[in-house]
C-alpha cells in the first residue's frame, strides 16, 4: 500500500516538474513525512526507495532513529524546535528546516558546536503571518539569515515556509510565488558560509502547486501513509 502511494505521489511530482516554467531547473526532493507513523511504515517507505524522512517532534524521532539508524535516511525536522530540544535535535536530524528565531538558532549552534558538528538548517518563513505557525516574518528574515551565517556551527542551506489551509488551494499559489522570489533574493545576499540552494515548501494537499512555484524540497506524509496514527 505504501509503495503504492509512495509511486502515486513521485509520478505526481514528475508531470508538476513538467508544468514548471522553464527556469525552474532543480530536482524536487521528496520527504516522507513519517510523524505519527510507527517504525514498520518507515521501514517499508524505507524498501520502497524513500531516503529522506521528516519528523516533526524530537522524541519521536529519537524512538525511530534509535530503531533504524541515522544511515537508513536523511532525518529532517520538520517541526517547531523548543530550544531546550536542540541538543537531542543535532544528535538526530541531518536537516532541521523549521529555525524560526535568533534565540533557536544560537542554541543549535552552541549544541552542535559540544559535538563538533555543522548542523544544516533551513529558516523558516511565516509568510501569511499566521498566528498559530512558527516562522519568522518577511520583514525580519535578513536579521536571521545573516546571523546564521555567523555562526559556526551551523550551515544555511536555504529557506521553509508552510502555507495556510485555505479550502481553496489557488489562494497559497500568490504566497508560493512570492516565496520563491524571496528564495532568490537570499540567493544574492553576500553570505560567508551559507549556501542557499534548498526552497521546502508543500505538503500532502498542495506539493503539485508549490513545485509549480519553484519549491526543490516538498513534505509529504498523509498522500504516502494515509491519515495520521494518534
Amino acid at each position: 500500500m505504501i509503495a503504492e502511494k509512495l509511486q502515486e505521489v513521485e509520478e505526481k511530482i514528475a508531470a508538476a516538474k513538467a508544468r514548471r516554467a522553464p527556469e525552474f531547473t532543480d530536482d524536487v526532493t521528496l520527504v516522507a513525512v513519517t510523524k505519527n507513523h510507527d517504525v514498520s511504515a518507515m521501514r517499508e517507505a524505507l524498501a520502497a526507495g524513500v531516503t529522506n524522512v521528516g519528523e516533526n517532534r524530537v522524541q519521536e524521532a529519537q524512538g525511530k532513529y534509535e530503531v533504524v539508524g541515522p544511515d537508513a535516511a536523511t532525518w529532517h525536522l520538520i517541526g517547531h524546535l523548543q530550544t531546550n530540544k536542540a541538543k537531542q535535535a543535532v544528535k538526530i536530524f541531518d536537516l532541521i528546516e523549521s529555525v524560526d528565531s535568533t534565540h533557536l538558532a544560537k542554541a543549535l549552534d552552541k549544541e552542535a558546536g559540544k559535538i563538533s558538528k555543522v548542523q544544516d538548517v533551513l529558516v523558516q518563513v511565516n509568510l501569511a503571518k499566521e498566528p498559530q505557525k512558527s516562522g519568522v516574518f518577511e520583514e525580519d528574515l535578513p536579521e536571521l539569515l545573516k546571523l546564521c551565517d555567523a555562526l559556526p556551527h551551523l550551515h544555511l542551506c536555504g529557506l521553509m515556509m508552510i502555507a495556510p489551509d485555505y479550502e481553496d488551494r489557488e489562494r497559497c499559489r500568490p504566497l508560493f510565488r512570492r516565496m520563491h522570489e524571496i528564495f532568490m533574493d537570499a540567493k544574492e545576499m553576500p553570505f560567508a558560509a551559507s549556501n542557499i540552494k534548498y526552497l521546502s515548501m508543500g505538503m500532502s494537499h498542495d506539493y503539485e502547486m508549490a513545485i509549480e512555484e519553484g519549491a526543490n524540497i516538498v513534505r509529504v506524509g498523509t498522500a504516502i501513509f494515509g491519515p495520521r496514527q494518534y
